[in-house]
Parts: structure tokens; C-alpha cells; sequence
């Protein structure tokens, strides 16, 4: 399922200038795109208008041909803070929205035993939100919007909160899942080093007038390995982007 923006901008009421200005970008079927930019550049508006949480001011977004005008079954969104329920087990978090779309016991447990056993957490189904570290968590919010099977899996910095071990694992398990499965992702990441481990390509925004400033394709082969040449060398082509849509902005300032 193919995703495009078509010159999208969006300005809040209270601003005097867009938070993001006449984005052009599509993304392919089953390709894994990050977005990077310095703190308040747009990313993850961009990745709310994706998910039909907000409406562009001006432009449209396509999913295959057809206007986004709401949040959609092929879309999943999956955040920063996990949103898990604390007072429900591992499990019952997994098919909470199974449940409520009335999928039977049978099938619930059948698909959340699937994607438990994905994300490495066979023998935790009936651990409660508390009993499990922050890194499992996750594991769980990502067993959860995985089992939902939509098309397109929409990410805003998953793993940022988290410390950098427990980071590197849990993208390391999201580069195989995408590996297994081809779901088309969108990521926002402020890491360069994780945008060039998962990513097909990366676009750079830049900060204050949220424009695409740069978009870079990562050739490299998967798996990935940081300390790679041209791994190092990828990174600090995307570190040199972002700095360098900072100075072009502030020189046009």
C-alpha cells in the first residue's frame, strides 16, 4: 500500500508560521522510511497527519489513490509512551482490541501467542504492566499494534525513552519482525545511528519551517553493523544534513 503526500503543510491557530510547509514524499509498499530532524522541526506531526490524527491546511495525503480523511484499520500508530493498560496482564494488553472488535477467545490467543512469541515474550503472558521492566513494555506495545496486521505501521521514537542496550535490542527486534512480515513503516527517530540501522531511506526535515530539506537512501545490506565503514559514514551523512538545514535556515533568518 502505497503512501503520498502531495504538498502538504499544516499551521496551528496558534502560530504564525506552519509547522510543516509543502512536504512532498512517497513511500512504496513495504518500505521502512525514517524521519529526522532537530526537535520541533514537525516529525511527529507529520507522522499524526499520516495516522488522520490531524488534517493538512493545505495539500492532501494518499493512501493507494484514496484521500486520508481519519484514522484507518491500515494504519497503526505506536508511540513514545507505551499506553499500556496496568491493571490488565501481558496477554490481555496484546488482544485488548481484538476483544473489543468481538475476535473470538480462540483466535485471540492463537494470534497473540503468534506475536508474544515474536517479540521474545513466551512465558510473560500473564505477568501484570508492573511486574515487567520498561524495555518488556515496549516488547508488549509492540506485540500489540503488530497483532492489529494492518498494512502500514506508524512509529514516533518507540525505543527513545528507553536506555541505549535496551534501545539497540529493541531495534534490532523490530529490523527482523520487518524483515519477517514487509509492513510498510514509517519511523521518527532523532537518532541518525538508528535511522541508518532500519531505514530504506531517511529524510531529513529542517527545524522551524518543517520543509523536507534532504532525502538519503541506505543501500547497505541487512542485518546492519554500526561499526561498518560505511555504516559510520551513512551516519554521519544524515548528522551532516540535519546540521546542515540548521545553518541554511538560519542564514535565510
Amino acid at each position: 500500500m502505497s503512501f503520498v503526500f502531495e504538498n502538504v503543510s499544516k499551521q496551528f491557530l496558534n502560530q504564525n508560521e506552519s509547522t510543516l510547509q509543502r512536504i512532498n514524499l512517497e513511500i512504496q509498499t513495504g518500505e521502512f522510511v525514517c524521519i529526522v530532524g532537530k526537535s520541533g522541526c514537525g516529525k511527529s506531526t507529520l507522522l499524526n497527519l499520516a495516522a488522520g490524527l490531524l488534517t493538512p491546511s493545505s495539500g492532501r495525503i494518499l493512501l493507494d489513490g484514496k484521500e486520508v480523511n481519519g484514522p484507518g484499520v491500515e494504519r497503526t500508530v505506536m508511540f513514545q509512551e507505551h499506553a499500556l493498560y496496568p491493571w490488565l496482564t501481558v496477554r490481555e494488553n496484546v488482544e485488548f482490541g481484538m476483544k473489543l472488535a468481538g475476535v473470538s477467545k480462540e483466535k485471540r490467543q492463537e494470534k497473540s501467542d503468534y506475536y508474544l512469541k515474536m517479540v521474545h515474550l513466551q512465558g510473560y503472558e500473564d505477568y501484570r504492566v508492573h511486574e515487567i521492566s520498561g524495555g518488556m513494555r515496549q516488547r508488549v506495545a509492540l506485540a500489540r499494534a503488530l497483532v492489529v496486521d494492518s498494512e502500514i505501521l506508524l512509529m514516533d521514537e518507540p525505543f527513545s525513552a528507553l536506555d541505549k542496550q535496551t534501545s539497540n535490542c529493541l531495534r534490532e527486534e523490530l529490523q527482523r519482525i520487518w524483515m519477517e512480515t514487509k509492513k510498510t513503516i514509517l519511523f521518527i527517530t532523532h537518532s541518525a545511528e538508528e535511522a541508518v540501522y532500519l531505514a530504506d531511506r531517511v529524510v531529513v526535515l529542517a527545524p522551524e519551517c518543517g520543509m523536507v530539506s534532504e532525502i538519503l537512501p541506505i543501500s547497505l545490506e541487512r542485518p546492519r553493523h554500526v561499526y561498518d565503514p560505511v555504516f559510520v559514514e551513512l551516519r554521519h551523512s544524515i548528522l551532516d544534513a540535519v546540521q546542515g538545514a540548521t545553518n541554511r535556515e538560519n542564514k535565510e533568518m
